[in-house]
Order: C-alpha cells, then sequence, then structure tokens
C-alpha cells in the first residue's frame, strides 16, 4: 500500500510541474518508461487517482491535475440556507457555491468545483460543482411525515437541508412524527431529492432518549455490541491469576492512587511519587495493561477499532470495550491487583526528565481520589478529608509542585495552551437537563494533565529513536495564509502576532497571555483555535504544534482510545523480543489505515458530543423563555452576534431584531456599528439579553437585547412570544412532492411555452 502511496506521489509531482501539458495515456507511458506488462497497473492506478480527485482526465482523453484545470477538490460544506462551500484539500482559499450549483451535492460530501468568478477584495470566489467523489451519508436521521401516499423524513442536521422523499413501500411502519433511520436508495440530484427506505424507528419525538439515540445514529456511532463481542469479554477473568504476573515487576506495596471525576468507572491510570536521595522526583505514571485482555484478531479487538474510542454523553457512556472489561478487570479499581505499564521517570526541580523506565508490572492501587476532594485537601484545607487521607497527603503536595514545574516548563517552551470554558450538564432519570453550570479545571486536573503529558512525550521519544512502527499524535503546523488572517484581526484589538508566515507556538502562546481576562478573550482564542490543523493521529512521526513537543503519542488511555491499545501492543512485542521483521513488516502495513480511521472516529465522537451538548442547552432555555440574563458577546458576525451567558450558553442577537439603527458589520474589528448612531457592539461587551425562542432541534437560541436605545424587544423575534392563529390547510399536493420530482414553477412554464410553439 506504502508503494501505491508512493507512485501516486511521483505522478502528482510530475503533472504539478510548470512545464507540464495534459497527456494522453500513450504519452504518460513513454514520458513515465513504463514497460508493456506494467501500462495495466499504470491504468488502474490512474483510475484510483481520477476517483480519489487527484488528477482529472478530459473529453480528449488527456490526464492533468484539477489545480492547473480551474478545478478545486475538496469537502462540500452546506448551509442550511441551501448554499454552500467547497473547502480545498489542499488548504488554499474556500469556493462559495450558489444554491443553483450544488447538482445534488450534500454536506460533507467529497466534491470536485469548477471555478465559475475569481475572487476579489469584497467576495471569496464562486464555483460550481462538476463531480461528486464520495457521498458521506449512507445513512440519515430525521422526523418523518407522511403526505398522501408518499413520506418524508426531514433530517436533524440543519446542514442537510433537503428532505429525504420515501415511498409508500419503504416506510417500514413508521408513523407522522416518529424519529426514524433512513438509508438512501438514490442520491440526490439538481432538482431532485434523495430517496430511501426507513431501516430503524427509534421512537417518538419527545420520548425519554430518543434525542441522544439519535445523535449516536447520526454519527455512525456503534451503540449495543454484537452477542459474540459480549461473549468474549464475559470470558476475561474478573481477578489477576498467578500466571499472569509471571515475568512482571511486582509494584503492589508502592503507594499510588486514582484521581478522576466522581462519575467515571473506567480507571485506565494511576499515579506514584517519591523523592530521591538527590532531591528529584520520581514520578510513577501506571497504566492499565488492557493489551493483556484483548487480543490482536479477537472479535474484542475488532469492535474495539470499529468503534475506535468511547463517546461521553451527559446520561450515558457508549465504551469501546464491554463494561467486563471496561469497568471491570482493566479498570485499576482500588485495592485489586490489576495488570499494567508503569513508566518511572526521573525528573529534577527544572522540569527535566533525567532517566526513565517503561516496563510490565502488577499494581494494586491504594485509594480511588476524586479531582474534587484533592482539590479540597490541596486548596481548602479540608480537615475531615485530610484526616481520612492523611498517609497521602505529603504525596498531593508533591504531585502539585511538579506539576506547576512541569507546566512552567512547558508554557516556557511555547505550548499553547486554551483556556475554554466547560459545561457541566446535568440531566434527570428522563435525560432531561435540569441544571447547566461551568466546569472549571482545578489544580487536581492539572496534576493528572501534567503528568500523562510527560509520560506520553517520554514514551513517544524513546520507541521514536528504537525506529520501530508506532502510533504518533500529531499536530502539524498552521497554514500562512490563515495566520495572516489571524493577525489582521489581532492587530484591530491591538495584538501583533511575531513571525506569523511561519509562526511558532510560542508566539500564540504570548498573544493567549497578552489577552488573559480581557472581554475579547474568547473570540480571539476560538479564532485563535479554527485557524490551526486538527491534531491526529499518524504511524510517521511529526512534531506536535499545539504542544511544542518534539515526540507525542496516546498511551496513557487504552481502555477509552484505540490508537493506545496499538501502542501497548506494540511496545509489548518490541520488549519481548518478539518485534522482528515480520511483525514489524505486519504494523507498517496496517498502521496507515488504522490511524485514518481512528483519527475518523475521534472526530466523529467529539462532533456527537458537542451537538448532543447544544441540543441540551437549547432543551434547557427552552424553559426559560422570557427570561432575562446577563451575558458577554462572545463573537459578532454579519448577521447578528453571539451572547455568551454565565452558565456557558450562547445564544444568537440577530440583526434584524436592532431596530434602534441600521447596523454594519466591521470584520476588521469584529463589531457592529450603528450607522446613524455610531453605537458599536464588540466582543467583550456585557449585555442584558431576553430568551425568545430555543429550538433543540436545530440547536438554536435566540436573544432579544434589552436596552432602551434598542426598542427593549420589539424586533421580529419578540413574535416569538405570539401564538400564531389555526389556518386551515388548502388540499393541494405537498410541494416537497413538486420538489422531489422536479416539477418547479420554472419547469411548468417552459412547458407551456413549449406547447404553445407546437399548436
Amino acid at each position: 500500500m506504502n508503494l501505491m502511496e508512493e507512485r501516486k506521489k511521483r505522478i502528482l509531482a510530475f503533472m504539478r510541474e510548470e512545464a507540464y501539458k495534459p497527456l494522453l495515456l500513450s504519452e504518460l507511458v513513454t514520458v513515465l518508461d513504463v514497460p508493456g506488462e506494467d501500462i495495466p497497473l499504470l491504468i488502474n492506478l490512474l483510475n484510483e487517482m481520477e476517483e480519489e480527485g487527484l488528477i482529472i482526465k478530459t473529453r480528449k482523453e488527456r490526464y492533468g491535475v484539477p489545480g492547473k484545470m480551474g478545478l478545486v477538490t475538496g469537502r462540500f460544506q452546506a448551509h442550511e440556507k441551501g448554499f454552500g462551500f467547497v473547502i480545498p484539500d489542499t488548504g488554499e482559499e474556500d469556493v462559495f457555491v450558489p444554491a443553483n450549483a450544488i447538482s445534488g451535492a450534500m454536506h460533507g460530501d467529497r466534491v470536485m468545483a469548477r471555478v465559475t468568478r475569481p475572487a476579489t477584495p469584497t467576495r471569496t470566489r464562486e464555483g460550481e460543482i462538476v463531480k461528486i467523489l464520495t457521498r458521506v451519508h449512507k445513512t440519515i436521521v430525521g422526523t418523518f411525515d407522511m403526505s398522501g401516499s408518499f413520506g418524508f423524513v426531514t433530517p436533524d442536521h440543519s446542514r442537510l437541508f433537503r428532505d429525504v422523499f420515501i415511498p409508500s413501500d419503504s416506510t417500514n411502519g413508521a408513523k407522522t412524527g416518529q424519529k426514524v433511520v433512513v438509508e438512501i436508495t438514490r442520491w440526490p440530484e439538481a432538482n431532485r431529492n434523495a430517496e430511501g427506505k426507513i431501516i430503524e424507528i427509534l421512537g417518538n419525538s419527545g420520548d425519554a432518549g430518543v434525542d441522544i439515540m439519535s445523535i449516536i445514529r447520526a454519527y455512525g456511532i456503534p451503540y449495543e455490541f454484537p452477542e459474540e463481542v459480549l461473549k468474549e469479554a464475559r470470558k476475561a477473568p474478573q481477578a489477576v491469576r498467578e500466571e499472569d504476573i509471571r515475568g512482571r515487576r511486582d509494584l503492589r506495596d508502592l503507594r499510588m492512587v486514582t484521581i478522576d471525576g466522581e462519575d467515571a468507572r473506567d480507571l485506565d491510570d494511576a499515579v506514584s511519587i517519591q523523592i530521591l536521595d538527590n532531591g528529584d522526583y520520581l514520578l510513577g505514571v501506571h497504566i492499565a495493561d488492557v493489551s493483556h485482555y484483548v487480543k490482536e484478531g479477537s472479535m474484542l479487538d475488532r469492535e474495539a477499532l470499529h468503534r475506535g474510542t468511547s463517546v461521553y454523553f451527559p446520561d450515558r457512556v457508549i465504551p469501546m470495550l464491554p463494561k467486563e472489561l471496561s469497568n471491570g478487570i482493566c479498570s485499576l479499581n482500588a485495592g485489586e491487583d490489576r495488570l499494567a505499564f508503569s513508566v518511572m521517570m526521573e525528573i529534577d526541580k527544572s522540569g527535566k526528565v533525567k532517566d526513565h523506565e517503561i516496563f510490565e508490572s502488577v499494581i494494586r492501587v491504594r485509594e480511588r481520589m476524586t479531582y474534587t476532594n484533592v482539590y479540597r485537601i490541596l486548596e481548602e484545607d479540608d480537615p475531615e478529608l485530610k484526616e481520612r487521607y492523611r498517609e497521602h497527603i505529603e504525596d498531593f503536595n508533591r504531585m502539585k509542585e511538579l506539576a506547576l514545574i512541569l507546566r512552567e516548563k512547558r508554557m516556557k517552551r511555547g505550548a499553547v495552551d486554551f483556556d475554554f470554558s466547560e459545561a457541566k450538564i446535568i440531566v434527570d432519570e428522563n435525560g432531561k437537563p435540569v441544571e447547566i453550570k461551568k466546569y472549571e479545571l482545578s489544580i487536581a486536573n492539572r496534576i493528572i494533565e501534567e503528568f500523562m503529558l510527560a509520560c506520553n512525550e517520554v514514551v513517544s521519544e524513546h520507541f521514536y529513536w528504537l525506529g520501530v512502527p508506532f502510533v504518533y499524535r500529531i499536530h502539524e503546523d498552521p497554514d500562512p495564509e490563515k495566520m495572516e488572517s489571524l493577525n489582521q484581526v489581532l492587530s484591530a484589538f491591538g495584538y501583533h502576532l511575531k513571525g506569523y508566515r511561519d509562526v511558532h507556538p510560542k508566539a500564540l502562546q504570548e498573544i493567549l497571555n497578552q489577552i488573559k481576562g480581557t472581554p475579547e478573550e474568547k473570540a480571539i482564542s476560538t479564532l485563535m483555535l479554527r485557524s490551526l490543523q486538527k491534531a491526529r493521529y499518524s504511524d510517521v512521526h511529526d512534531w506536535h504544534f499545539g504542544l511544542a513537543a518534539d515526540y507525542y503519542s496516546h498511551f496513557t488511555s487504552p481502555i477509552r482510545r484505540y490508537p493506545d491499545l496499538i501502542i501497548h501492543r506494540i511496545m509489548k512485542e518490541q520488549m519481548s523480543g518478539r518485534l522482528d521483521e515480520k511483525r514489524i513488516e505486519h504494523y507498517r502495513s496496517i498502521l496507515p489505515e488504522i490511524t485514518k480511521s481512528n483519527s475518523e472516529r475521534e472526530r466523529a465522537a467529539e462532533d456527537a458530543e458537542r451537538d448532543c451538548e447544544q441540543m441540551k442547552k437549547a432543551e434547557y432555555m427552552r424553559e426559560h423563555l422570557g427570561e432575562e440574563f446577563e451575558g458577554i458577546i462572545s463573537n459578532v458576525t454579519a448577521f447578528g452576534m453571539f451572547v455568551e451567558l454565565d452558565n456557558t450558553v450562547e445564544g444568537l442577537v440577530r440583526l434584524s431584531s436592532l431596530d434602534d439603527d441600521y447596523y454594519e458589520y466591521d470584520a476588521r474589528s469584529l463589531s457592529l456599528v450603528g450607522e446613524r448612531t455610531r453605537k458599536r457592539f464588540r466582543i467583550g461587551d456585557r449585555v442584558r439579553v431576553q430568551v425568545v425562542k430555543s429550538t433543540p432541534e436545530s440547536r438554536q437560541i435566540d436573544f432579544i437585547l434589552l436596552d432602551s436605545e434598542n426598542g427593549n424587544g420589539t424586533g421580529e423575534d419578540a413574535a416569538a412570544f405570539k401564538k400564531a392563529k389555526p389556518v386551515k390547510p388548502k388540499k393541494t399536493i405537498d410541494p416537497r412532492v413538486l420538489t422531489h420530482i422536479g416539477a418547479n414553477k420554472k419547469a411548468s412554464a417552459k412547458l407551456k411555452k413549449n406547447r404553445k410553439k407546437k399548436h
């Protein structure tokens, strides 16, 4: 597979040369000096590259690269109003696609677009989609509606703005108002909706748990474990046996604890600390040895790879491994013997790791600590807790000392440390949100964070220099153009990003230090985060820009992340001498696909968790319609401004509701400016708002500004409180049927015109 990828890269490099002109197959064979027997291989390779959108074959059967032929390949990002953007693979400027030029593309599809209008100083370039390379949505989750003998599913995802047509024989007994999963049987076209068949009925909209199950299905997250996987899990021993301990270092007498959230059940890391005779710290990080129980190629292993990660929702956890393992024998439960991988690090007072040792161990955790209790001991000097955990008080103080040293060292080297507020959503037994509060990270969280970061770096560097196949957590350098755009916004606030064309993470961290505590802190932090690449897994080593770390891998959470599990396997084989040439070649062949899959599953889990959080926030605020709150303007756009309340809930004040003046959007200063009054709304301004609308289905919360100068809520959104008068429906054909079959007004007019000509 690596050889094929290498050949693709060489062909692409050749076609991207300035002197290259689109060539016929026969000409490519000659220029590339391809032997006669290898011509079928070249044809297959070119076909693959064409399908992937890397190259294009013209009508005259000449091959070239899209970029040199006015074409752009990338992901289509749809807008709920019907238009969209193509986000190029190359990181260049997005292409705006009008609603009449999307050619049946759906949000997330990989497409090829033709640029029809170049960019100007005031608008982005425009284009039309000419080819759909990969369809993303095989299934869609939405609400079913019956219309005569036809059915329609309205997708939950607002960016999937067109209904899916359901023939009468494909409704699977679904009733109007039910949440369903529909499988696409015919893709949408320019003037025709997608068709599908209902394969699962999740329940009635509004029923307990149906909303979250809809999100789970929408993001393709496996929910129930197959029976054969559960059977394998039940066979796992629920206690460590004598034969399991052989060859392991016995650390059961070493004083160690786990520190996690109150509701955590899958405890995969424990920590210990000692002071050596030379005054250095001896930090121990002990990680559950999941690879002992989940063997390569087993049903458990295949399912774990398929899931990639555990997914966390307010009312449930969807684990990567069945509870018999995740909460049982693999979890480092206090007072029980457990198998582990231990990393012992000697760290001096400056935070430098002077020496380290990695080995298999058997451990016994002394106490199951929570972040809250460790915080109360260290920061609140709680007498009751100090007495209860008196054996560990000195250790906690040393852990705090070392964590602060490690953090300071990271900051000095330039690690980018964002400080976003997290929400804690509390739900009742029916999944209804009853409270939302800001979740503050404490020194206890910092202790575990710094220890895990240090451990991950040590393991990654150790195995990098051994030259064995490995899984790295990489974060590539940001795109210079995005950094230039970020610098333009920063300059409006009086900040300057040093060396933005070849930026070092330290420059970004300096900006974060400067904006700390300012009104614009969240907005600038958000813009900065969006300007960076996304961290991902890779079998090819690269540094981690955000952490400013030359070597980084995920090793510390094998119960809930597959990359950590496969790293443990490689480590175990290398340490035991079983990692021979055959096994090395095996890992080299499978790791590219595994890292790609793990990165995709991680993104799906993050999107699902964020989607659920936004939905629950909207559901919570629906109970507070008409109430007034204070908040801070967190972002300003051309269509209004977002206001964040103290509980992290964010809502939109629409531009149309500001009726005391006409307001213009100033992109440079991210503000709205009154045309007549010159009144300015800027990021960080504290305002008072009223909740006028909250729709969990679309994850949308609408506010109006409460300000005597702004009409005190007389804008259009105030109508959200008025009940619309019931209107008796006319007996007409459902317009969605007309849309589906392409019977729009323009088509009808054309048909009439043609009939007149004939007569």
